[in-house]
């Protein structure tokens, strides 16, 4: 992952205090973000092109999912894109499927290999620069299996921040979850938690796999002259699918708000 030029439209949302730790939130019904017909309330952002440019149909709807695909890729050349949804949420649980198919695409990377993700708390479409690879965000990682090796699901990636695991702050990029490995073109179910009292919890299939708390500003993707400082804590931003070059379908994208 590389970033590159000043965010300065931010709309991203920090702020010093969160909920109080042992208050008991109360929880909203749960409300789909996608339609299962079509795009409406996403917006695509591709490194390179300009935001709701959908770069070569990457995504669309089918089935009632929606698809990353690169049929129309002669090849891949870092054009990393993203799929927002139209408003920020702060306090939430989200939930989804997705699933890898296929083989990669020619000129990806070796590490996309059935790599994706969803992006949270991540700054706003609006304010990422044409060239920029990743949002600013905590994404929440999907591997799927190669066949052979042991290859963990639900992990954390912290572009442009950092986390606290056990109380301890964490430079670590991408640190690997306690899930099981998911072979094949099979969905998987997931679920992320983001509670008023600052803690993060991913699960996968019903079991909590990964577990941080207190993001904050920071890290080595964060673009020189960022106009906030490291540090700064974030607890509000958008919802991002994500395109790395590998064909993903998601469905089924549901949020509960916690007040």
């Amino acid at each position: 992952m590389k970033t590159a030029g000043i965010c300065t439209a931010l709309l991203i949302v920090f702020a010093i205090g969160c909920g109080s730790i042992g208050e008991e939130p109360s929880e909203a019904e749960w409300q789909p973000l996608f339609n299962g017909t079509d795009l409406s309330g996403w917006t695509p952002k591709f490194s390179k092109h300009s935001l709701g440019e959908n770069y070569k149909n990457t995504f669309m709807v089918r089935d009632s999912a929606i698809h990353a695909t690169y049929a129309e890729y002669d090849t891949f050349r870092n054009e990393f894109g993203h799929l927002f949804y139209k408003t920020p949420f702060k306090f939430y649980r989200l939930r989804m499927e997705y699933r890898f198919t296929g083989s990669p695409t020619p000129g990806a990377p070796v590490w996309a290999l059935r790599n994706s993700g969803v992006m949270i708390l991540a700054q706003s479409p609006q304010s990422m620069m044409v060239d920029q690879d990743f949002p600013l965000s905590i994404e929440v990682q999907f591997l799927g299996g190669d066949g052979t090796a042991d290859r963990p699901t639900g992990n954390v990636c912290t572009p442009g921040l950092h986390i606290y695991l056990q109380d301890t702050l964490t430079s670590e990029h991408c640190i690997n979850s306690s899930s099981k490995t998911f072979h094949g073109d099979r969905w998987v179910k997931m679920e992320v938690a983001v509670l008023p009292d600052s803690t993060i919890h991913h699960l996968i299939e019903g079991d909590t796999v990964m577990s941080y708390a207190r993001p904050v500003i920071g890290g080595d993707f964060l673009p020189k002259d960022y106009p906030l400082k490291e540090g700064t804590p974030v607890i509000e931003g958008f919802i991002a699918l994500q395109a790395e070059s590998h064909n993903i379908e998601f469905r089924n994208i549901m949020i509960q708000k916690i007040e």
